[in-house]
């Protein structure tokens, strides 16, 4: 019960949060419904300008209308506005990838959590171990993050807040040697779950991607039995920069997921359908707001209800 008013409460926080796209995106599409009368390449294109203007992407957009052209033929659509449930369908339909795994919930596992600096890693991971903690899993954090002053300490904070232990290493220290003692850790503790925090130094690439490959290599050797997720943290509100650095990490590691932060005040929201769409990575959590509650499982059904305010 306490699971879906849950669910309720974090739809209403999403309709809210997604208030700047829609406002952006519906408000667009409102004006284009009304202001036609008809069906035309005009029409099509102010359509692709305002999804293009949402984040929405320019692959996922060049689907869409794709998609809305190929149903109006079929349903033989002569007005603007019955335009409107197929398009907000296409969209749908742009947003499902195969049902994201969650496997790392159920089974023993590794989950390297990377992102640059500020776009809410170390909380999506002190949020991550709070959820886990309550579904009865048993939780080590590594903290391999050994590049910035602050992450360790940010890190311990959410671990005594959740409750679930911590592995951590020295400012400046390797952050593999951190990985290593973490892994023995969650062996000896027979831990469910092993969260493990990473420095997102992009704009040295090369850099990271030794890093995570050294780390990679550390978990291949001592827990080759472990189920292994990667999720790249990214922040909603930068909208096209998040999707290039998606783009970059998953060039410098095998991403298995997607975390959408700061979904709640931002215009760009249309992003998460882009990334979907762009890199074939799902959208597994998204966060609007500061509190544990905050940070939810994606759900496609869910994103565009709320974000067409189709239904409370």
């Amino acid at each position: 019960m306490e699971n879906k008013e849950e669910k309720k409460g974090f739809f209403k926080r999403l309709v809210s949060g997604l208030t700047k796209t829609r406002n952006n995106i519906v408000s667009g599409f409102d004006a284009v419904f009304k202001g036609f009368s008809h069906i035309d390449d005009e029409f099509y294109e102010e359509i692709e300008e305002i999804l293009v203007m949402g984040d929405i992407g320019i692959r996922a957009t060049e689907n869409i209308i794709e998609n809305l052209k190929a149903k109006v033929k079929e349903q033989h659509i002569k007005e603007p506005e019955d335009c409107r449930q197929l398009l907000i369908d296409s969209i749908r339909e742009q947003m499902h990838t195969e049902e994201a795994a969650y496997r790392f919930k159920q089974e023993r596992s590794v989950v390297l959590v990377i992102g640059v600096n500020g776009v809410g890693k170390t909380t999506t991971i002190g949020k991550l171990a709070s959820k886990l903690k309550q579904q009865g899993r048993k939780v080590i954090m590594g903290a391999a993050d050994t590049f910035r002053a602050a992450a360790g300490e940010q890190l311990t904070e959410w671990a005594h807040r959740a409750g679930v232990e911590i592995v951590g290493g020295q400012e400046g220290s390797d952050p593999a040697s951190v990985v290593y003692d973490a892994v023995q850790a969650a062996k000896a503790r027979k831990a469910d779950v092993l969260l493990i925090d990473t420095a997102g130094r992009l704009h040295n690439k090369k850099n990271l991607m030794e890093e995570l490959k050294k780390i990679n290599r550390i978990l291949e050797r001592e827990y080759p039995d472990a189920f292994r997720e990667t999720l790249v943290v990214l922040d909603a509100t930068t909208g096209q920069n998040a999707l290039n650095q998606a783009k970059q990490f998953s060039e410098a590691a095998e991403i298995t997921g997607i975390v959408l932060t700061k979904m709640d005040g931002t215009a760009k929201g249309g992003i998460a359908v882009a990334i979907q769409s762009e890199l074939g990575i799902p959208v597994k959590y998204i966060g609007v707001g500061e509190t544990i509650e905050d940070l939810q499982k994606f759900d496609a059904d869910a994103f565009v209800d709320a974000l067409f305010h189709v239904a409370e």
